[in-house]
């Protein structure tokens, strides 16, 4: 039963993940009155987790207190090809979930407090629950993560940070997708980031709609490390995660969502860094001038070109590596860095139509406009 006594607050921000870090940095940064309280229940050190993206040197900057590695060639490998990518305007980088999270959290002394609690339901608009509490806000914000669909499109991982036997042979590079690995149950790829001659960061990810054994990914990986001839000299963590890779937007009419739940995650590759932190950005400047309305992160156009790429990535499972090789061939390693934040333009997205295999593409626009099933 929760308490009579009700507390006020001008903002509330359910969840403490990138989206919601990220906007109470931004808001305590103005330093204005309003009364504001994040609730999430878990600390950094329980959020552990490979943030990676695509930064040109100022945003990498601005992230230097979370960078765990930072590349500006990568590549994409199959058994028929081996592409590289430079760039000159963009780095990869990865960052660490708990570093950046914490750091956030320190930004916030003074301004904004955080409540080491969920929050049990929404009562209304206005209106919640946490540990027993009544709480009342002008505006929540709510950050939590998207329900998965049982049977909807997801990119699933299990991933591994090593320390290695011998020295890795080039860290120079990273690699975002190898396909030399089982295909028998969807799109299956390896990811792999050098972080430094001896420690490592590998991860098995799939696209499909139906989760594996942990196990399963965790044979992947072995059998990857093996045949690059990379020895095991300690597992030094796991992580797991699940990507929801269909569109969110409408699954909800509830306005207070922001990050992944709002429809941040880019559908045909499940990037959400880059658009959530310009998302929470334009949110916290609109926030300063009394506009509360949360910015959509993607266009219209975006969505349905994307979930054309993912309808045919499903029917088409047995040619997936292939488009994805061909659109990274087709691009160089700026245009390709713009395409993968979903900010390409109309010159990058002809190169890459252009490159598809057509049939594929086209049946399943047809359907897209059509609404087929």
């Amino acid at each position: 039963m929760s308490n009579k006594n009700v507390i006020n607050l001008d903002v509330a921000i359910i969840g403490g993940g990138n989206a919601g870090m990220t906007l109470a940095k931004n808001l305590a940064a103005q330093r204005n009155n309003l009364v504001t309280t994040v609730f999430e229940p878990k600390t950094p050190q329980q959020r552990n987790y490979c943030w990676s993206l695509w930064a040109t040197p100022e945003q990498q900057a601005g992230l230097k207190h979370c960078e765990r590695g930072s590349w500006h060639k990568w590549r994409l490998v199959s058994d028929e090809e081996d592409v590289l990518l430079t760039s000159k305007k963009f780095n990869y980088l990865c960052l660490s979930s708990t570093d950046y999270l914490q750091h956030s959290e320190d930004s916030l002394e003074g301004c904004i407090d955080i409540k080491r609690s969920s929050v049990d339901n929404l009562t209304g608009q206005h209106n919640f629950i946490s540990q027993g509490q009544d709480y009342r806000a002008e505006h929540i914000f709510d950050s939590r993560p998207p329900l998965e669909a049982a049977y909807g499109l997801k990119q699933h991982f299990l991933g591994w940070e090593i320390r290695t036997k011998q020295p890795l042979p080039d860290t120079t590079v990273a690699t975002l997708m190898d396909f030399r690995v089982d295909q028998s149950r969807g799109l299956h790829f390896i990811y792999a980031l050098p972080f430094s001659n001896h420690n490592l960061f590998v991860e098995s990810t799939m696209i499909s709609r139906q989760l594996e054994d942990k196990d399963w990914y965790r044979q992947a990986i072995s059998e990857w490390l093996c045949n690059q001839g990379i020895e095991v000299e300690e597992l030094i963590r796991e992580e797991i995660g699940v990507i929801p890779m269909e569109d969110v937007t409408k699954a909800s009419s509830n306005e207070s969502k922001i990050g992944a739940a709002s429809g941040a995650v880019r559908l045909s590759s499940g990037y959400a860094f880059s658009a959530i932190q310009i998302q929470m950005a334009t949110l916290a400047k609109g926030i300063s001038k009394g506009n509360f309305v949360i910015p959509q992160t993607t266009s219209g156009f975006l969505n349905t070109m994307d979930n054309i790429f993912n309808s045919v990535l499903l029917s088409e499972s047995r040619i997936a590596p292939r488009i994805f090789l061909h659109t990274a061939k087709a691009l160089n390693g700026d245009q390709f860095a713009h395409f993968m934040l979903g900010s390409a333009g109309f010159f990058e997205w002809f190169k890459v139509v252009f490159s598809m295999p057509k049939v594929p593409f086209i049946k399943q626009a047809w359907r897209q406009v059509f609404k087929h099933d």
